[in-house]
């Protein structure tokens, strides 16, 4: 099966033909910033267009939530003209073929999944700590997508009621802690402010101040593991984004994790793939879903 990959962002859109999971013909287009909404309907109607006649079905992977095939988010300030757009529609005006949308961390995580012994990992998640901090989950060897598309912005979940409020407005969520941005946040306060790469080069340093806050982070990730461990009996957990696959960070996520009582814990490893984990993630979810999607 021959599948029209796309994954969407704030700044890039990727688009390939994902066959038997390797990627063809990839492309790379500019997100729409100005006129945002008429200029995502034209974006990909010309994506489409370059693809015709070689793809069995359309498989999307954007940022934000995938609700009915309407892109949202927790905060749609945040999408800025993209608010509330009919994405699965807009597609769908070029093409007849099956449409499958989800979450870009969402897809991630199936294509994490794919690489897993399913006879063994039934329950899993992948958790990117990155900007922000989000995730996919699998239960039972299926995703989580329905009804609303939320499942997965584990992000949001609490990690410190007095902590700082996060941008979603709630008051402590694992992602004002933990993400890059939190990192950058903390370290805009030091005498001498720093980005989160710089942060991390100092905690390798072993510098008091930038281990306390990558700790912080690290031992928040942990705790977020430990919870979903002993909420939904995960069996795996795989980690990713620019915070998650910096140097020394998992180990010391493994670390805080392995002093939590036993059924607290479960396997922890580095995510295998990189840049098109979308594309791959949400071309494997909509062919092991076509039958839903017709």
């Amino acid at each position: 099966m021959q599948v029209l990959a796309l994954d969407i962002g704030g700044t890039k859109i990727a688009a390939a033909l994902v066959i038997d999971g390797e990627v063809t013909q990839r492309q790379q287009f500019v997100t729409p910033q100005q006129n945002a909404a008429e200029g995502m309907h034209q974006a990909l109607a010309h994506i489409v267009g370059q693809y015709q006649g070689q793809f069995d079905c359309v498989a999307v992977a954007s940022t934000g939530i995938i609700n009915n095939g309407v892109l949202t988010a927790l905060n749609p300030k945040n999408l800025g003209g993209l608010a509330e757009f009919p994405l699965k529609a807009s597609i769908a005006r070029h093409t007849d073929k099956p449409i499958g949308l989800l979450n870009d961390v969402q897809a991630a995580a199936c294509a994490e999944y794919k690489e897993q012994d399913a006879t063994l990992i039934e329950n899993f998640a992948f958790i990117t700590v990155s900007t922000g901090v989000g995730g996919g989950i699998i239960l039972q060897r299926q995703l989580l997508t329905e009804p609303n598309g939320v499942a997965g912005h584990i992000g949001h979940s609490l990690a410190d009621p007095n902590g700082p409020v996060c941008g979603c407005g709630r008051r402590g969520c694992v992602e004002a802690i933990a993400s890059g941005r939190a990192i950058e946040s903390a370290a805009s306060l030091w005498d001498t402010p720093c980005l989160p790469k710089e942060v991390f080069a100092r905690f390798r340093q072993q510098d008091p101040q930038a281990s306390a806050v990558i700790h912080r982070s690290a031992q928040a990730i942990a705790n977020l593991i430990a919870d979903l461990v002993i909420s939904l009996d995960l069996q795996k957990v795989v980690i990713g984004g620019s915070v998650g696959l910096a140097e020394g960070y998992l180990p010391l996520v493994q670390t805080y994790l392995q002093q939590q009582p036993k059924f607290y814990q479960c396997q922890v490893e580095r995510a295998f793939y990189g840049q098109d984990a979308g594309l791959i993630g949400a071309a494997w979810w909509v062919e092991h879903n076509l039958a839903k999607l017709k």
